[in-house]
This record gives C-alpha cells, structure tokens and sequence, in this order.
C-alpha cells in the first residue's frame, strides 16, 4: 500500500522584488505548496514549460517584458495554469490587466493589490486550481477550436445529418433556486475535429447564407423537446419547478435573420403544432442584431411581441447603443453581460455596472437575468442587489436533452432550492 502524500500544489511567482516574491514563496509554503520565485522573465518561462505550475503570480511592473506582455505571452503558449496579478498599482490598473489576461483565454484566479496580508494570499490560493476546475466540468461541454481545414462543406454536411445539436443551459430564479427556464444552445460534435466552438460555425453560418437553416433546425429540435418536458407529469408535479409561472425557453436570433418573416412564422407554427404558448419563447438578440435594420427590427419585434412572444437584449452594457436598443425596441428581459458577471467577485467597477444594469432593468419593468455565474460569492452579490434570474456553470453547465432530467433529480433543482448559497 503507498501512503505517501499526494504531490503538493505549485505556485510560480514572478516578481522584480526579492523580498516580496520571497514573502509570497514562504507564505505559499506554510500553506502546503510547493513554491518556486524568479525575477528574470526567460527564467520565468522556462520553468513554466518544464515545472508546470497550477498556479503563477505575476507582477506587473517588471522591467523590460512587463506583467501583461508576459501574460499575453503565456495566452500565446495556451498557459492553463490559474493566475493571480499582483501590483502596487491602482486598483483600476489591476481591474483593467485582469479583464485583458481574461480576453485572451487565461485563467484569472484574482488579484493581489500591494501591500497585501498572509490571508489575502491564502484566500486566493485556495481557489481551485484549473486541474480541479476541469475534473468538474464535464468533457462534452468544452468546445475545441476547429482545424484550420475545416471548410464551408462540413457545415452543410453538418446540417444535412443532423450533427449540431441543441444543448440546454438552466435558468433559475435568484430569490428560491426555482427553475425558471432553459436557453438553447447550438454545439457541433464533429466526426473528426470533436467540438467545434460556436462562435466559429456559427459565424461560417452567417457569412454563407445558412443561419436560417441552422436557427430553424434549432428551433424545432429544442420545441419538440420543451413541449415534451413541460408536459411530462413528473416535471408538472416537481415542487421545484411549478411555481405558478410557465417554463420558458430561449432561442437565439442572429442579426441576420430579424427580417426573414418566414422564419418566425414557422417557429409560430411548430409551438401551435406542439402547444407551446408564445409567452413561453424568449427570443435572444444582441444590440448587433437590432442594429442591423433599424426599421425591420423594430417592425418584426413589436409584431413577435403582439404575439406574445418575449424579446431579451442579450450582452447587454457591452455597446455604445444598447440604451437606445432597450428603449425604442420592446423588450422585456436584460442579460447583463457576461464580462462584467465574470469578473464582479474581484471588481468593484464590474459590480456597480451589474447594479446598475439591474436598477435600470428594474426601472423599466424588466425581468433582469445574469449569465456567466462561476461561484457563489457572485451569486449572493446578484441575489442581494435583486437579479431576478441566474444563469452560469455555478448552476449548470449546457447539458444535452437526455441528461436534463437526470440534472433536475439528482443534482439539480432540489438541490439549488435548498443551498444556503
């Protein structure tokens, strides 16, 4: 039998001053981790490629490479190692390097504002690294970049076999963990390249005339399955789902297709088909797509709201119009963008646009929701300032329709209604 201890966590530290970065080492020590410091940037990196760090703390100010060239360089060489921003400077300085490190894919624990104290280290320490982060996350969820030789055909064999599929992410209610509804999500498993991101086919989608039959694929496949789990006598029985108000399922729309009237009559067609009603659908747009016809936009939504149907201003804070959008288009649901939720735990800025993207939500009769939510201090932060609803890995990940059931019995609802977040 081997008793010996598993190996310890790894904390590289990069900093211009000895005493600091020793400070950081001793302290990581007493915490348990195997800790390793350097001053020299090409030190830096060599013991990142041959150590393998789960964590790195990076300085900003360091002379020559400073500390966001060195984190533009780690994104360049797909670093997954958790990373914790250390600086003397400013706390907007240090809000703004994150948010650059969290574009560019790195993995952004927190930052260290100098002077710090032993439990503001430990605090940040303690996060999971990105080796446990990805034991939870379920493998089937995580797109990977396509091959550069993927072309134009395989998205047309794609929709031609049915390989996109519809996944559904979970959205709650803040105040009672109730479920509220589903968004609908297109992921491509492709036979050869695995998942293909969707930002990428979704895009070739757009550029090649195909988006409407990718959103009317969607759309039936996700209708068919809604219908049949708002019908199903275990889900209408189910404490933490009937609330007294219906489940609602949300489809997104690209920009280019708010003027094909043949689209959303069809849509319209398979809810009478299948008996959903109207009131049930949210249909998702970004401020790009309202932009796109000014007029058409404003004559298909107020129709579609005439209807019945339900309009959400998807990323909503991240464009210069989105005010204007909220205001002359007829919606009744915000998404507050996902960049301001991702990093609200370690930005006071980020927190007091949330709130005010959900005061202003408020202030117009809107139905607030939040995506993006990781952990649960955001989550509380959400909850106390009065986001209605509440969507984000921290509930769950998008899930294919077989496993939602699964997700709401062992896992899911009774679960979330009953944490103490």
């Amino acid at each position: 039998m081997n008793d010996a201890p598993p190996p310890a966590h790894r904390l590289l530290i990069l900093d211009d001053d000895p005493m600091i970065g020793q400070t950081i080492r001793r302290i990581a020590k007493m915490a348990g981790w195997d800790a390793e410091f350097t001053t020299e940037a090409e030190l830096f990196f060599t013991q990142v490629q041959e150590w393998c760090p789960d964590i790195i703390a990076i300085d900003l100010i360091m002379p020559g490479q400073d500390g966001v060239q060195v984190m533009t360089e780690l994104a360049r060489r797909t670093c997954t190692a958790g990373i914790i921003i250390t600086s003397g400077m400013g706390g907007r300085v240090l809000d703004a390097a994150s948010r650059s490190a969290s574009e560019h894919g790195l993995n952004i624990l927190g930052v260290l504002p100098k002077p710090f104290s032993p439990a503001q280290l430990r605090n940040l320490l303690t996060t999971e690294t990105p080796a446990e982060l990805s034991s939870t996350m379920p493998a089937v969820n995580v797109p990977q970049r396509s091959s550069p030789s993927l072309k134009v055909a395989d998205l047309q064999q794609a929709l031609d076999q049915g390989q996109i599929q519809a996944f559904y992410q979970p959205k709650i209610n803040c105040s009672n963990g109730a479920l509220s509804g589903f968004e609908a999500l297109a992921r491509w498993r492709h036979p050869a390249f695995g998942f293909i991101a969707p930002d990428q086919f979704i895009m070739q989608a757009e550029a090649h005339h195909m988006i409407e039959k990718l959103t009317e694929q969607m759309a039936k496949t996700s209708l068919s399955w809604f219908a049949q789990f708002c019908q199903s006598p275990e889900i209408q029985s189910h404490s933490g789902i009937n609330q007294g108000q219906p489940i609602k399922l949300s489809l997104n729309i690209s920009a280019l297709s708010i003027g094909d009237i043949a689209l959303f009559e069809q849509i319209e067609s398979y809810c009478q088909e299948l008996k959903i009603l109207p009131e049930q659908i949210i249909f998702e747009l970004t401020e790009t797509s309202a932009m796109e016809d000014p007029t058409a936009s404003l004559d298909t939504l107020t129709r579609l709201r005439m209807k019945g149907f339900q309009l959400s201003l998807d990323d909503f804070g991240t464009g210069f119009s989105s005010m204007l959008q909220l205001v002359r288009l007829p919606f009744t649901e915000i998404k507050v963008d996902k960049s301001f939720v991702l990093t609200a735990r370690q930005s006071q800025e980020s927190r007091t646009v949330v709130k005010s993207i959900i005061d202003l939500g408020h202030s117009l009769g809107l139905v607030t929701t939040a995506e993006g939510i990781e952990d649960q201090e955001t989550f509380i932060y959400l909850r106390e300032n009065g986001c209605d609803l509440a969507q984000g890995y921290l509930i769950a990940h998008p899930m294919p329709a077989e496993d939602v059931a699964n997700w709401i019995e062992n896992s899911g609802i009774d679960a979330l209604i009953g944490k103490k977040f």
